[in-house]
């Protein structure tokens, strides 16, 4: 049994609410009417005591989204700074917030475009910035254009796998970078794949279908990379071999079949 004495402080003494809600939190929720002093001391803990607290103020409002964005959604109609500290603090907030403005969209995506995953039919502008501050974030835009695209794979060639009929100037855009991301690309033009093998030579192994030329600019790369061509050319062997790699590259060619390519290994032994 709770004597009359200490149920009047939990009503009436805020010095001894102030104590018990800085003790513990979650007290916050047995004072009825708490003063603003008092709300405040529990947000700035945690910001998610705000769901104990009937109608609280702007001021008590920016407090408890400051310390975690996401207790905006104990909030019925947020004003947009209590939307924007909300974001500042945790960009995925804004899945709690409806009828967004494009500020407050924007704030969300330059600091995390993942966000924009919760936008529901973001304008060009907040798919662009989104996808510049993580290439990723274009597998959550329907139908992005070309230039949405093109800042996607700037930021992260990676992305290239999230689009689904990406055009050559898309896939020379991300084989420039990394070659090897030509993995991620579904039947790309001889154009593409010789910027790869020049890129990185390892992209061979993602080719199917392999030119004489693509064939060189491979060895050129690395004349060990001479095990995934299976065309026995000899201006390829010939090409691939060097006096830094001859040891490892002679491995490869068939020494029967060309036995100059072999003296010139000797050769270069000497």
């Amino acid at each position: 049994m709770i004597a009359k004495e200490e149920l009047l402080k939990w009503q009436h003494d805020e010095e001894f609410q102030l104590k018990k809600v800085k003790d513990d939190k979650f007290s916050i929720q047995y004072i009825h009417n708490p003063s603003e002093k008092v709300q405040l001391v529990a947000v700035k803990q945690n910001g998610y005591m705000l769901q104990y607290i009937h109608n609280p103020s702007e001021k008590v409002q920016l407090e408890a989204v400051k310390q975690d964005g996401r207790s905006i959604q104990y909030i019925p109609n947020p004003s947009e700074e209590v939307q924007l500290e909300a974001i500042k603090q945790d960009a995925f907030s804004i899945k709690h917030i409806k009828n967004i403005s494009e500020e407050v969209q924007l704030a969300a995506v330059k600091q995390n475009g993942m966000s924009i995953q919760y936008i529901h039919n973001p304008s060009e502008e907040v798919c662009l910035e989104a996808v510049k501050q993580d290439g990723r974030a274009i597998q959550y835009i329907y139908n992005p254009s070309e230039k949405v695209q093109l800042s996607a794979v700037k930021q992260n060639g990676y992305s290239i796998q999230f689009i689904p009929n990406p055009s050559e100037n898309i896939q020379l855009e991300v084989v420039k970078q990394d070659g090897l991301l030509i993995r991620y690309i579904h039947n790309p033009s001889k154009k593409v794949c010789l910027e790869a093998v020049k890129q990185n030579g390892l992209s061979i192994k993602y080719i199917n279908k392999l030119s004489e030329i693509m064939n060189l600019e491979t060895v050129k790369h690395n004349g060990v990379l001479i095990r995934y061509i299976n065309k026995s050319l000899k201006d390829i062997y010939l090409e691939s071999l060097t006096e830094e790699n001859c040891d490892e590259v002679i491995k490869y060619i068939d020494i029967e079949k060309y036995p100059d390519i072999y003296e010139k290994y000797c050769f270069m032994k000497m």
